[in-house]
C-alpha cells in the first residue's frame, strides 16, 4: 500500500535519492484509502465517536502497509496542532509529533520486531515501562510488528497487561500469519485485515507516481509490474524503481517483460490458441520462440495458465475484461474464448497446467519438461469431454449420428472439419450435431461420415492354457519333482515362504539363507514346465511356513491327536514304556506315513 507525498518535511530528502517505496509511503489516512476502504471507514468512525480500542491488531500479506497503518494510526492517536488537541483522522496538517513519528524516532512511540525480541524478558521490560506516562505525546504506543515470532512464554506474560492496560498506553501490533497469534490475544485486540491491493489499483497508482517522478511509461508496461506485485505496494514500487533504472529513465513493455523474464502475452494468446487446436507442431514452435526471446518455461506455463483462468472467468463475468490491468489482446481474445471453449476443456487445461508447473519448476531440463507438458494438453485438445463421448457413443449406436471418419488429425497436416447435414433416421429429422466437449472440438464441428468406415474393432489375443494346473505351493515344488530337478524341489520345500498365488503370478517371500538366483530359477522353470509365461515375485510380507515347516507342524499336529486318543491312551497307561513310533492316516497314500523321531529314554525303560 502506498499514497502520493504529502508535504510534511524531512530532512533526509535532502541528503539523497530515497528508494519510491520509502518516497511515498502514505503519510495520513487519505494515502490508505488505496485498497483499504473498508479499515478506513471503520476506524473513521471511531474517532469521531470515541470508541478507540486499546489494543489493535493489523494483518495481511507482506508489503499491503501494516507497520505504515501502525505509523499512521500512533500518529491519529497523539495528534495535537495549535487548532486540535485529540485524536483525530484529518491528518492534513502535520502536527507536533508527526514528523517523528512517521520516521520511527519518537520517544513515546515504541517499535519492536517480534522476530528478534520473542522472549519472555522483552515482554517484561515492556510491561514494567507502562506503568510511567508519555513523555510529551498524549499515548505511548508499542508497535510490534511480527508478533506471531513470541514465544508462548511471552504471550502469556503480555495477557493481563492487554487487557487493562493504563489509560495512557496504546498497543498496535502486526502480522503476516495471523493463525499463529493465540486465540486469548486475539480476543483483547480489534482486528484489521489489510487485503491485497488489486492490480487495477496499484496500475492507477503507479501511473500516479511515474507521472510525479516525471517518468514516461508505458501503461501495459505498468499493468505488468502491477500484476508481478501479487497485491504487495512496497513490491511494486521496487519493481517500478529497477524498471526505471533498466530503461534509463523510460518504462518500456519489452525491457519491463525481459526484465520480469516474462512472455509477450499476445504470444501467450497465440500459444493458447494452438493448444485448443490440437496443433501441437505449433504449439512447440511457438513456445521455442518464446524460449529464445527470453521467457522462462516455468513463466510461460504460468502465463498460460493464467490465460486460462481469465478465459474462464470471462465465461461467467464477461464485465471483468474492463479490468484495466489486462492489454488489449487479452481483453479481446479472451472474450472470444470465453465464447468457444467449454468449462470442462478449460478445467482440463487448468488442471493439467497445475500439474505441469511445479514438475517443470523441479526438473534440471526444464525446457524440455516444459514440452512435454505442453504435448500433452495439445494432445487433450483433441478429446471430448467424458459426457459428450459418452452421448456420442450412444448416438451412434442407435443409429442417431454418424461415426466420425478417421481421417487426417488436425494440427498433422488434417484438412478442415464441416458440420453434418440434417438427414432423415427411423421417421425423424436428425438435427445437425454439436461439436464435442473438448477444446479443438469446441472450435471446430462434427465431419460427415458412415458407420460402415468406422475401423475394425482390435483382435484380442487368447492367451494359450497351462499344461499342468499349479494351486498352490506345494505344487510347484510337485512339479519339480516330476521333472527330476531335485536341486529346485529341496531348494522350494526349505527356503520359499508363499504369500499369493495367481495364475501366471506368484508372490513369495524367502528365508534369509535362500540362494539368490531362486526367484529367477523357478520363473525359468515354472514356463517351461507348464507353457506360459511366470511372473514370481519377491514380496515384502513375512509369508506364510515352508513346505517343510508345514510338514512338521502337521506331523506334530496328528503325534498330539493320536496320544489324545483314548484308546491309545488307554493302552499307553496299559503297557508302560510303550511309544508312538508311527502315525498313518487309514486310506492314505503310503508317502503320507508320519515318521515319528525316537522319545528320549527314561531310567524306568533300561530296568
Amino acid at each position: 500500500m502506498a499514497g502520493v507525498e504529502t508535504p510534511i518535511s524531512s530532512t533526509t530528502e535532502k541528503t539523497g535519492y530515497r528508494v519510491l517505496a520509502r518516497k511515498y509511503r502514505p503519510k495520513d489516512f487519505s494515502d490508505l484509502m488505496v485498497g483499504q476502504e473498508a479499515m478506513v471507514r471503520t476506524l473513521t468512525n471511531a474517532f469521531e465517536t470515541g470508541r478507540i480500542a486499546q489494543a489493535y491488531m493489523l494483518t495481511g500479506v507482506r508489503g499491503v502497509g501494516k507497520t505504515t497503518t501502525a505509523r499512521i494510526l500512533a500518529r491519529a492517536l497523539n495528534y495535537k496542532t495549535d487548532m486540535i488537541d485529540k485524536p483525530t483522522i484529518d491528518l492534513r496538517e502535520p502536527g507536533m509529533h508527526c514528523q517523528a513519528i512517521m520516521e520511527g524516532r519518537h520517544v513515546d512511540v515504541i517499535e519492536m520486531d517480534a522476530a528478534s525480541h520473542t522472549g519472555i524478558d522483552d515482554i517484561r521490560e515492556i510491561i514494567e515501562q507502562v506503568r510511567y506516562k508519555p513523555a510529551s505525546a498524549r499515548y505511548k504506543v508499542y508497535i510490534i510488528d511480527e508478533v506471531h515470532m513470541l514465544s508462548t512464554q511471552a504471550f502469556n506474560g503480555l495477557l493481563k497487561t492487554l487487557e487493562e492496560p493504563p489509560e495512557h498506553v496504546k498497543f498496535i501490533f502486526a502480522t503476516t500469519e495471523i493463525r499463529k497469534v493465540p486465540v486469548t490475544v486475539l480476543s483483547r485486540c480489534q482486528r484489521f485485515d489489510l487485503r491485497r491491493i488489486s492490480a487495477a489499483d496499484l496500475t492507477g497508482l503507479f501511473t500516479t507516481i511515474s507521472e510525479k517522478e516525471g517518468i514516461t511509461a508505458d501503461p501495459e508496461a505498468l499493468a505488468l509490474i502491477a500484476r508481478a506485485a501479487e497485491g504487495s505496494a512496497r513490491d511494486g514500487l521496487s519493481l517500478l524503481d529497477q524498471a526505471i533504472a533498466h530503461g534509463s529513465g523510460h518504462v518500456e513493455v519489452d525491457a519491463v517483460r525481459g526484465m520480469l523474464g516474462l512472455a509477450d502475452r499476445a504470444r501467450i494468446a497465440d500459444l493458447f490458441r494452438h493448444i485448443v487446436k490440437g496443433d501441437i507442431g505449433e504449439a512447440l514452435k511457438e513456445f521455442a520462440g518464446q524460449y529464445e526471446a527470453g521467457a522462462n518455461p516455468v513463466v510461460v506455463l504460468t502465463d498460460l495458465a493464467d490465460f486460462t483462468h481469465l478465459v474462464t472467468r470471462l465465461k461467467y463475468i464477461p464485465e471483468a475484461a474492463n479490468d484495466p490491468s489486462l492489454s488489449e489482446i487479452e481483453r479481446v481474445q479472451g472474450a472470444g474464448f470465453a465464447t468457444s471453449i467449454a468449462v470442462t476443456s478449460l478445467s482440463r487445461i487448468w488442471q493439467m497446467l497445475l500439474k505441469g508447473i511445479p514438475e517443470t519448476e523441479n526438473s534440471s531440463r526444464p525446457f524440455g519438461a516444459a514440452e512435454m507438458v505442453l504435448i500433452r494438453l495439445t494432445h487433450a485438445g483433441n478429446l471430448p469431454s467424458p459426457e459428450d463421448a459418452a452421448r456420442r457413443i450412444a448416438g451412434i449406436a442407435n443409429g442417431e449420428i454418424s461415426a466420425p471418419n478417421p481421417g487426417p488429425r488436425p494440427g498433422n497436416g488434417g484438412g478442415s472439419m464441416t458440420q453434418t447435414a440434417p438427414v432423415e433416421a427411423r421417421g425423424y429429422q436428425q438435427q445437425p450435431t454439436r461439436p464435442l466437449g473438448g477444446p479443438s472440438a469446441m472450435l471446430r464441428a462434427v465431419p460427415d461420415v458412415r458407420p460402415a468406415e468406422l475401423p475394425a474393432p482390435p483382435r484380442i489375443e487368447e492367451k494359450p492354457e497351462p499344461k499342468v494346473t499349479i494351486l498352490s505351493l506345494a505344487d510347484v515344488a510337485n512339479l519339480a519333482g516330476e521333472n527330476r530337478d531335485m536341486k529346485l524341489k529341496a531348494q522350494i520345500r526349505q527356503f520359499v515362504r508363499p504369500v499369493r498365488l495367481e495364475p501366471g503370478k506368484l508372490e513369495i517371500a524367502l528365508s534369509p539363507d535362500a540362494p539368490k538366483s531362486l526367484v529367477n530359477d523357478m520363473s525359468l522353470k515354472l514356463k517351461e514346465w507348464t507353457g506360459i509365461n511366470w511372473l514370481v515375485i519377491l514380496s515384502r510380507d513375512a509369508g506364510g511356513l515352508t513346505l517343510i515347516e508345514t510338514d512338521a507342524k502337521e506331523r506334530d499336529d496328528r503325534v498330539a491327536d493320536a496320544r489324545a486318543d483314548p484308546d491309545v491312551a488307554a493302552i499307553l497307561a496299559r503297557f508302560p514304556g510303550a511309544k508312538i513310533t508311527d502315525v498313518r492316516v487309514y486310506g492314505a497314500a503310503e508317502d503320507e506315513t508320519i515318521d515319528i523321531p525316537p522319545e528320549p529314554e527314561t531310567p524306568e525303560d533300561n530296568e
